[in-house]
């Protein structure tokens, strides 16, 4: 059978539905849809993987979160125990694998299990033939199908060949490019190269249409479109033509496959219902949200979960609400229970982090202390030239952060297309019912350091003019860009330049000053425009195991720290190694949308990094050499 191990936070991104993985064996396989993660049976208690973040099921309007289950052998358990041998099924995918002795392609079943042995080297002892080789080409389109390269169709020029019977070989001269792979018919003997499958082309110089190489080249005097395939999902031909260009990749490129996560800082959920955040973190526990759902289900419409009929269900784990009363759970109840109030998938709700990050941004600015989420403010006073800077520094001792996997792109990583709703669609064959709708997601703990630029300053600074004419442009460049790769429009303003950059001088200064990888801390902007608009920034540790980290990062938001790691952070951007090249860059970096910006003062890896290392600029946070005032930090020393 086709077995292989990989972690569960990986099964979110990159191996989530949809996406493709060599396994120890060298098969590749393809993660199939959620449909069937959690088959139900006898010794399934699904409520176990549950991961309650009540701000993520509203906004992405689904009933719950769940982590991908942990495979568990069935001789170890205990007697009685639930959730043995769960495993998260895969499909083998290429469906195509080619004899690396003889060459013959032919096609295999997605649901085999063993490994093919090529049948025409078979001979008298079928176990001397070499086993199959999976081909290393795919077709994809734009909106997320996924099917076998048409060999057929693409040596015969046809969408409809008619020669039989099948009998292709893949033929390679041994260079490394496309050129040198050939596929052939032996019955009526075409030869067909592959160069060009994965290039684009304009269909109509006028209006500039982009189609693909395969899509206006596979027939002759028509296109073959994509036909909405969905090997995931069991559907290897799709309900209905997609019609989209069809492009071909080798099935190891990075394009094949973007996941689409959305990520959330959990904020008690009483922080806005003045509930005791310890209530909902009792009713919220393993044994009593079973309780509650046991409930749930025979409940008549209407009718309402009360503190005593929580109680009476709860049995032998009654005992973890003895510490409150009968109203407080009431209370409770009707935040964790009532109607919520959630907004379905839509691109201004997913794709617009300042909607989603708002309350967020609003209750980590404040002191709290709950179980999940401990935020205090420092002890000591700010020196005055950074107060006038920076109004407001917090300590975020504990978080946890959900990741959840919404969706998919192929091709492009980000997408300007309104369809939202059909990115998470890719994930399930059937749409489910509302109370049974669910995504992937895993949670991590860390800590971290929360700083709030001058409200004031601020706004004075954007004002100047020479600020608005630096970043010309970089808004230029990313208009083009967006454009040609088809990414959402957005406003890059200068506060979110500011705050970006800053965010990254500030990661690489505490690589030295605290020992932290520049991997393992994040950034999570909280940026609007205006002038009541959000301006913070949240560095943060979300890479440690289950218990989190250990405070060597809130140790360095304590006064007399920080204010040193800022300073160092300043004079340390006023010059590159690579300057003046660097500081005097009118575009470099990702898609050029980078001023003074490069690998030796301000980026980061991409897993640090919100904006793909895009929107930073020395020159607004520090000065420029021909203007040292330029910078909203140009005058601390």
């Amino acid at each position: 059978m086709i077995r292989g191990k990989v972690r569960r936070s990986q099964l979110v991104a990159p191996f989530g539905p949809g996406a493709m993985q060599v396994l120890a064996d060298g098969t590749s396989v393809i993660t199939a849809g959620l449909d069937h993660w959690f088959v139900p049976g006898e010794r399934l208690d699904q409520e176990e993987f549950r991961i309650h973040e009540w701000r993520l099921e509203s906004h992405l309007g689904v009933d719950a979160l769940y982590t991908p289950p942990d495979y568990r052998d069935n001789f170890k358990a205990r007697p009685g125990q639930y959730n043995t041998e769960l495993k998260v099924p895969v499909l083998r995918f290429p469906a195509w694998s080619f004899c690396p002795r003889c060459r013959a392609l032919t096609p295999q079943p997605l649901h085999i299990a063993d490994r093919p042995r090529c049948a025409d080297c078979s001979g008298q002892k079928a176990s001397w033939a070499p086993f199959l080789a999976q081909v290393p080409f795919v077709a994809l389109c734009e909106r997320g199908h996924l099917q076998d390269f048409p060999w057929f169709e693409w040596v015969h020029k046809s969408a409809n060949p008619k020669c039989r019977p099948l009998k292709l070989k893949l033929r390679t001269s041994g260079g490394g490019t496309l050129a040198s792979q050939r596929v052939v018919c032996e019955t009526c003997h075409k030869d067909r190269g592959l160069e060009g499958i994965t290039s684009v082309e304009r269909s109509n110089q006028e209006h500039a249409q982009e189609t693909t190489y395969l899509t206006a080249h596979l027939e002759d005097g028509t296109e073959y479109s994509c036909r909405g395939a969905m090997p995931w999902l069991g559907l290897e031909i799709g309900e209905g033509t997609c019609g989209e260009p069809l492009r071909g990749s080798l099935r190891g490129a990075s394009n094949v496959y973007y996941a689409l996560v959305k990520s959330s800082i959990f904020i008690p959920e009483a922080s806005s219902g003045g509930v005791d955040p310890s209530v909902l973190e009792a009713l919220e526990e393993q044994t009593i949200a079973r309780a509650r759902a046991n409930v749930r289900d025979v409940l008549e419409e209407g009718e309402k979960l009360t503190a005593g009929r929580l109680r009476r269900a709860a049995k032998k784990n009654a005992f973890r609400l003895e510490n409150f009363t009968d109203t407080q759970i009431d209370s409770a109840l009707a935040i964790l229970e009532g109607p919520a109030a959630t907004s379905q998938l839509t691109t201004e709700s997913v794709d617009d982090p300042a909607l989603f990050r708002h309350q967020e941004y609003m209750s980590i600015r404040d002191t709290i202390d709950s179980a999940e989420l401990v935020v205090r403010e420092p002890e000591g006073t700010r020196a005055k030239d950074v107060g006038e800077l920076i109004s407001r520094v917090r300590l975020v001792e504990k978080l946890r952060e959900t990741r959840v996997l919404w969706g998919f792109n192929r091709i492009f990583a980000e997408s300007s297309r309104q369809d939202t709703a059909a990115r998470t669609a890719l994930l399930r064959r059937r749409t489910p019912d509302a109370d049974e709708s669910w995504l992937p997601a895993y949670t991590v703990l860390g800590e971290g350091i929360y700083l709030e630029l001058s409200q004031e300053a601020l706004v004075k600074w954007e004002a100047r003019s020479l600020v608005q004419r630096r970043l010309v442009p970089m808004v230029q460049q990313f208009q083009s860009v967006a454009h040609e790769r088809h990414l959402a429009q957005r406003e890059v303003t200068p506060r979110l330049v500011l705050l970006h950059t800053l965010a990254h001088l500030l990661i690489n200064q505490l690589t030295f000053e605290c020992g932290y990888s520049s991997a393992s801390l994040r950034e999570r902007l909280y940026d609007s425009p205006g002038p009541d608009g959000m301006n913070g920034l949240l560095i943060y540790t979300a890479a440690g195991d289950s218990e989190g980290t250990l405070g060597g990062l809130v140790r360095m938001g304590q006064p007399e720290r920080f204010e040193e790691v800022l300073r160092n952070a300043i004079t340390n951007a006023r010059w590159c190694s690579s300057d003046p090249v660097c500081m005097d860059s009118r575009g470099q970096g990702p898609d050029s949308c980078n001023l003074a910006a490069c690998h030796s003062c301000a980026l980061l890896p991409e897993t640090a990094c919100e904006e793909f290392n895009r929107f930073l600029d020395r020159g607004l946070v520090a000065g420029t050499l021909e203007d040292p005032g330029l910078g909203f930090f140009s005058s601390l020393e």
